[in-house]
């Protein structure tokens, strides 16, 4: 059976039910309730999956289009779902001028990116430090290196192994705000965590 992706896949697609020679597909929608497209085809025919719980069984070669219910799902899935690791996240924490020091917002994100931390039994995390653009670039490299690293010892502070954790400075080469020269912009201020 060959899957074809119409549009971007949002959705979970599964296979299963080989064992007893008939194949099942089944789209899922996202933790937001979102549904993608599948396009299930075999030389028999072709169904367009478009729907949570649409279904594409196969049976003597043929193609049937139905729907799955949510306990067929959790008897023949369950422990694939189980199984699968939690979606990746990001974060963007802020800073103040010159300093390492968090923005009093970012404070508070930091509690929700320590509890994200602590619902993941093995993540991989990365953290990039960037800069406005005041300041010379060594200064800003640095800066923005010492940055990532304030957040990696908050991390491994909370337990998580060090060689999990990779860090990186861009300076003042990435901004998400364009400035001239000098100009000291909050938002460029910045470290972002990616979380797998």
């Amino acid at each position: 059976m060959h899957q074809r992706y119409l549009g971007p896949l949002v959705a979970l697609l599964i296979l299963g039910g080989c064992a007893t020679s008939k194949d099942l597909v089944v789209l899922l929608s996202d933790k937001d309730g979102k549904v993608g497209k599948v396009l299930v085809h075999n030389p028999k025919g072709e169904t367009l999956l478009d729907s949570a719980y649409a279904a594409a069984r196969t049976s003597g070669g043929g193609l049937e289009r139905n729907a799955a219910s949510q306990s067929e799902v959790k008897d023949v899935f369950g422990a694939a779902l189980a199984a699968m690791p939690p979606r990746p996240v990001s974060y963007t924490l802020y800073f103040e001028s010159g300093t390492d020091a968090f923005t009093e917002q970012s404070k508070q994100e930091v509690k929700r990116v320590i509890a994200e931390m602590a619902r993941r039994r093995a993540p991989e995390i990365t953290v990039i430090g960037h800069t406005d653009q005041a300041g010379s670039d060594p200064l800003n490299d640095a800066l923005s290196l010492q940055r990532a690293e304030r957040v990696k010892a908050i991390l491994v502070g909370m337990g998580i192994p060090p060689d999990r954790i990779l860090t990186a400075g861009r300076g003042r080469r990435e901004p998400i705000v364009r400035t001239a020269e000098g100009v000291s912009e909050p938002r460029n201020r910045r470290v972002e965590i990616s979380v797998r």
